[in-house]
């Protein structure tokens, strides 16, 4: 069997399981310490946006959307970021057969990539699944759910509206959950970025592609546009989770890159 193999494991996060249960604990703690809706935990979301950075920057605010996905008991989780490394013209799928994580190995849905291959015309770019921003996502899916199959899309020069259509057909299935993963402004000064990021938060917020486009530097702004395109259409709700810069773990406010979560959830009736 095929394996997708961990390309910064070690690096943007740690190799030993130990040290990440451990981390991911920490969060959790500090969480349920300080969060006013404690409700809020208790929700079922369809999908989530979450950041991509090393766990020390970014793993606190990944880690509030991953602990309300797994309420959500998917049967399959399909995570979609950008491409850093390799220049991609439209949208690559992984055709390995399971996923290495520290916590052992996740399966490939391989049968729901071959209907999407089918359906959507997505093709497998080797090169361009030793990607940072989908890899690290996988040890939050193998904790929090980890008998779901998982799915990799990495995207490159991508239409939205192309991307909104494939998560639309898979939000259509109960037990399919989406990972959009993204950060925010890069090395602007704590001010500048809290502006520039605020564009983003609120757009989101308010399902507004077009204020997307009105200063948000976010990495995968492709990804998010494409998840707010499917959410206004499919009435998912968006709920920020939280928000902060590098400058948090750092103290370094003068160059600083920016994080958030949300999650989408179905309206209540």
């Amino acid at each position: 069997m095929s394996t997708r193999k961990t390309s910064v494991c070690g690096q943007f996060y740690p190799s030993s399981p130990d040290e990440i249960k451990e981390m991911f604990a920490h969060y959790n703690s500090i969480l349920d310490a300080h969060i006013s809706e404690k409700l809020l935990l208790q929700k079922k979301p369809r999908a989530v946006i979450v950041p991509h950075a090393g766990y020390v920057y970014s793993a606190f605010t990944a880690n509030v959307a991953f602990r309300m996905l797994q309420n959500s008991h998917a049967k399959r989780v399909v995570v979609i970021g950008p491409s850093h490394r390799v220049y991609l013209k439209g949208t690559s799928i992984s055709e390995y057969d399971q996923y290495e994580t520290p916590f052992g190995l996740l399966k490939i849905d391989m049968a729901l990539v071959a209907v999407l291959k089918e359906k959507f015309g997505l093709e497998c770019i080797s090169e361009a699944h030793h990607e940072h921003s989908t890899e690290v996502q996988m040890p939050f899916v193998k904790t929090y759910d980890k008998e779901a199959l998982v799915v990799e899309l990495v995207y490159g020069d991508e239409s939205p509206l192309k991307l909104a259509k494939v998560i639309e057909y898979l939000l259509q299935d109960k037990d399919t959950a989406i990972v959009i993963s993204t950060d925010l402004s890069h090395y602007y000064d704590i001010k500048k970025a809290k502006s520039l990021d605020g564009i983003c938060l609120e757009a989101v917020q308010n399902l507004d592609t077009h204020m997307l486009h009105q200063g948000c530097e976010a990495c995968g702004k492709i990804g998010v546009e494409a998840m707010l395109i499917a959410a206004k259409n499919l009435k998912l709700e968006p709920i920020l989770l939280d928000y902060r810069t590098s400058a948090d773990a750092s103290g370094d406010e003068s160059a600083v890159v920016g994080y958030m979560s949300a999650a989408f959830v179905e309206h209540e009736r």
